[in-house]
């Protein structure tokens, strides 16, 4: 197992390099400049601008300038932000926690309704109760995420005046998790709705097809109860699948997270990500795509080690 992690890390080391060096040239390649954002003051002459672009050197090729990025990383430091003149770390730590609040709970949310729903699908196939899963997977897969964070805004924050449409807490100064909770609620279930309907269908699809093996019927044959034969016989089959499904679900929840934080004004990742991308702060965008990278690299190797203890057959080598 230790030599499969240690090959999996190896894998991950020219993926995270690749990842690392297309951001850069993309954003290099972005129309626009640090520079413009750095002197607002349309005073600024020309030697000012010049002096400044050498002390940042981007006045080197865009491979000589991501090389020395690539060394100020290996030796821990992200760099300094353009923008706010902060350690991107700095930057970078006040809005981790909310984005993995958001992330986490999107996720949990999504496996705790997608799951029991895909499951029962399979159950009682071509039923009203498959029907409407069914129906519900593929309105809530069509749905983008800025769609229903806008529908949701409306109905339930002007319409209903239910929850809250912005922040982490209310402008009254208090904190506390109940607040939290509640404005949390409806970012998350934003971030989740076209995940739940991907994992529904992948959830029955699996199921059906354990349903019909031979040793499920055996099973049944014997007398084993149908509830033991769902869940001992053909849920820990099925869940193999899905846990593919789980581990592809991580980047796209990351990404949607950029989009709801923006609808939604969490501040977290997604939301910083954006504001640096308008002000060119390529220390900062650098940053959080380590960030994102190696987050989802891991995601993929725990994936794989789930693998194995969920199907004893697997042997890594």
């Amino acid at each position: 197992m230790l030599k499969y992690i240690g090959k999996r890390l190896l894998i991950a080391i020219p993926t995270f390099l690749g990842i690392t060096i297309l951001v850069y040239a993309l954003s290099a390649m972005a129309p626009g400049s640090p520079l413009e954002m750095i002197f607002l003051d349309p005073n600024a002459t020309a030697e000012q601008m010049e002096a400044m672009r050498h002390k940042l050197g981007l006045d080197q090729p865009v491979w000589i300038q991501y090389l020395n990025w690539l060394g100020q990383l290996l030796q821990g430091n992200l760099g300094t932000s353009y923008r706010t003149g902060h350690a991107v770390w700095a930057d970078i730590s006040e809005r981790i926690g909310p984005t993995l609040l958001l992330t986490f709970s999107s996720l949990a949310f999504s496996i705790v309704i997608a799951i029991p729903l895909g499951i029962m699908s399979a159950y009682k196939p071509y039923s009203a109760w498959d029907y409407t899963s069914s129906a519900l997977s593929f309105i809530g897969a069509a749905i983008p995420n800025f769609f229903a964070g806008l529908v949701f805004v409306y109905l339930f924050s002007v319409v209903l005046k239910i929850f809250p449409s912005s922040g982490m807490y209310d402008t009254s100064g208090t904190r506390s998790i109940e607040m939290l909770l509640h404005h949390l609620f409806l970012p998350m279930v934003v971030l989740s709705i076209q995940q739940v309907g991907g994992l529904i269908r992948q959830m029955r699809g699996a199921m059906l097809d354990v349903l019909q093996e031979d040793y499920i019927r055996t099973a049944r044959a014997k007398g084993v109860l149908d509830k033991k034969v769902l869940i001992k016989h053909g849920l820990q089959n099925a869940f193999i699948p899905v846990v593919t499904r789980i581990g592809m679900m991580i980047p796209f929840l990351v990404g949607g997270a950029v989009v709801t934080e923006q609808i939604f004004a969490w501040p977290g990742l997604g939301s910083l990500m954006v504001l640096s991308i308008n002000s060119r702060d390529y220390p900062v965008i650098m940053g959080i795509t380590v960030f994102i990278a190696a987050a989802v690299l891991i995601g993929n190797i725990i994936v794989d080690l789930i693998y194995g203890l969920l199907d004893p057959k697997i042997r890594y080598s």
